[in-house]
């Protein structure tokens, strides 16, 4: 396994989580806060703690695990510390529901990841794991159906990259669905709309929207 050096930008659930398996995974993890300090007392050994500003600049791979509504203003601050990386888009941008829950996109039309890969020329932008309730980002093995991780993206070798990141929090390749350039995005961010109608239903149980064949 080639060590990669990542930095996730997010400490919630998702970002914490990734960043616990990809770390157990032997690659080098910088996870970017708002508050290091008071993030680095919650972080697992081997695990570095940093503002998001160092964090996207120290890595070679870095995660966007931050809210999708607001990602395209924050990710477009650090223009200069993204150039050269890829850029993994792991967000939904939705606003929500009075309920709480995801209600429309912030981008119809159109995706989250499409606007980020204009406004960061630089920078080599995938989307995938948007698709599933959290946990199955790391565990996907847990679920009785084989679920599927979908990739989009313009570059052929960042998307290699990023598969085999896949891998490593146990994605198996059968699963792993390229579905081609980065315009692809806006098909799997328009998924998000029928999650909370499932959560509303069934509750917060582990799940992906996967394809069946």
């Amino acid at each position: 396994m080639t060590t990669t050096s990542i930095g996730i930008l997010g400490a919630g659930r998702v970002g914490a989580g990734l960043a616990d398996k990809l770390a157990a995974a032997g690659h080098r993890i910088t996870l970017g806060v708002r508050d290091p300090q008071g993030a680095a007392a919650r972080a697992h050994p081997g695990i570095t703690v940093a503002d998001q500003r160092t964090a996207a600049r120290t890595a070679d791979v870095v995660i966007n695990a931050t809210p999708g509504d607001g990602s395209l203003e924050r990710l477009t601050g650090l223009r200069a510390e993204l150039t050269g990386k890829i850029l993994v888009d792991v967000s939904n941008a939705t606003r929500d529901a009075d309920d709480g829950l995801p209600g429309e996109l912030c981008h119809p039309g159109g995706s989250l990841a499409e606007q980020l890969q204009a406004a960061l020329p630089g920078t080599r932008v995938v989307k995938t794991l948007n698709t599933m309730l959290f946990p199955v980002m790391t565990a996907p093995g847990t679920l009785a159906t084989p679920p599927t991780a979908y990739l989009s993206g313009d570059d052929e070798s960042a998307k290699e990259t990023v598969a085999g990141l896949l891998g490593d929090l146990g994605w198996r390749p059968g699963w792993i669905e390229d579905l081609g350039d980065i315009t692809t995005a806006r098909a799997t961010e328009a998924m998000i709309l029928v999650v909370p109608h499932i959560l509303r239903r069934h509750g917060f149980q582990p799940f992906a929207v996967s394809l069946a064949r």
